[in-house]
């Protein structure tokens, strides 16, 4: 298995603040979008974080080394709708989790 941190950034800093209607329902759909990979067993924990810089999504995915984790930002709502989200990933060359514990 591989690891991947994704960030998701929204199109402007003051959002979710002031979301317009179509954004919440695209975030409805991006957030059942990863639920479902979290399903699947791609994504470990997602969420908001609540930077006071700026709030922003997150994924840790966990896929298989032959895996495209760029695909699955890809394939998100709201990098589809062309709505003014876009992502970065990042690989975690050592991911440490519970079942690592001494």
């Amino acid at each position: 298995m591989k690891y991947y941190l994704f960030k998701l950034i929204p199109p402007r800093p003051t959002f979710p603040a002031d979301m317009t209607p179509a954004e919440a329902k695209l975030m409805q759909e991006h957030s059942a979008y990863w639920r479902q990979l979290m399903n699947d067993g791609h994504v470990i924990v997602f969420g908001p974080v609540a930077d006071p810089r700026g709030s922003y999504g997150i994924a840790v995915m966990q896929l298989a080394d032959d895996a495209d984790p760029h695909a699955l930002g890809r394939n998100d709502p709201t990098i589809k709708a062309g709505a003014g989200f876009t992502f970065e990933i990042c690989s975690m060359p050592r991911a440490v989790l519970p079942t690592d514990r001494a």
